[in-house]
């Protein structure tokens, strides 16, 4: 089982410290974002401590694809109303493709926009614009794009949102999905029917084109458009269901990424990780 989480990135060892953070809850994959994900301040990667992580990730036999960068919320190609949003996102995600080739990486999950009430058809090409201007003399680093909740004008809560801009964009090779538990059924999808869900995703996307799973329960019932995580166990997925996906056999070789809230400022990846591998849920929380 590929299973890791959101880990921190921070002062003194930076990207270093993130390695060692999710080595010390017994993952084989993280997921981290290269600076806080509501602004554009970044350190630069020189600071990061690189090559002691490399080296680290390398002892523990983590893959390149099991490093998923996070693009920052603020990146938004779907907006037309404020150009300079839009050439914010651009130049930013630009950054965003360095910073992953620098760390090793190779995939950056990106959340596709929101059209700010211009209309999906018009955020679609937005985005597919913005990517093309992107992803200019990228060759190599892959884009994910999540499927979302669909809460406000998100786009990207359709598989086929997430096709039509693949199959648009003048490197359709680099554009990979990034599927969110919690994000598919506050859209409206039934992954209770699991096996058949991914046999629509593969006849749309292709499953081969999936590169990660965000692993999270929900707090809300399926189609409620809101995006809001639980512990796995203590929403409306339920740990069964999570294990069901953690452990399928045709997505074996998918980085699991957990995304799920702090408890009492802490994080629960430790156990929920364990409880994954082992197949048990334990009511943790009611101790």
């Amino acid at each position: 089982m590929i299973i890791g989480c959101h880990v921190s990135l921070s002062a003194p060892h930076y990207y270093l410290g993130s390695v060692k953070e999710a080595l010390s809850y017994n993952a084989n994959a993280l997921m981290i974002y290269t600076g806080a994900p509501q602004n554009t301040f970044r350190k630069n990667v020189s600071d990061f401590k690189v090559s002691e992580a490399r080296q680290l990730l390398a002892e523990a036999g983590i893959s390149d694809y099991s490093i998923i960068v996070h693009a920052p919320y603020i990146i938004n190609l779907a907006n037309t109303t404020k150009p300079e949003t839009f050439e914010l996102a651009v130049e930013f995600l630009k950054q965003e493709i360095d910073r992953t080739r620098a760390m090793g990486a190779k995939v950056i999950v990106l959340h596709p926009g929101s059209h700010v009430n211009a209309g999906e058809e018009i955020g679609l090409r937005r985005i597919i614009e913005g990517l093309n201007l992107a992803m200019q003399g990228n060759d190599d680093i892959e884009i994910a794009l999540e499927t979302m909740a669909g809460k406000g004008s998100e786009l990207g809560y359709t598989f086929e949102h997430l096709a039509y801009i693949k199959k648009s964009v003048s490197k359709p090779h680099l554009i990979k999905v990034c599927m969110d538990t919690c994000h598919m059924s506050d859209a409206g999808y039934d992954v209770f029917r699991f096996d058949e869900l991914l046999d629509e995703f593969d006849r749309i996307m292709g499953l081969d084109q999936l590169r990660v799973i965000h692993l999270n329960d929900s707090k809300n019932l399926t189609g409620a458009r809101k995006d809001r995580h639980a512990n796995l166990g203590y929403g409306e997925l339920g740990f069964d269901f999570l294990f069901k996906v953690a452990s399928h056999p045709r997505l074996s070789n998918v980085p699991k990424i957990l995304e799920t809230p702090y408890v009492n400022d802490l994080p629960p990846y430790k156990i929920e990780i364990e409880m994954l591998r082992n197949g048990i849920f334990v009511d943790w929380l009611a101790t």
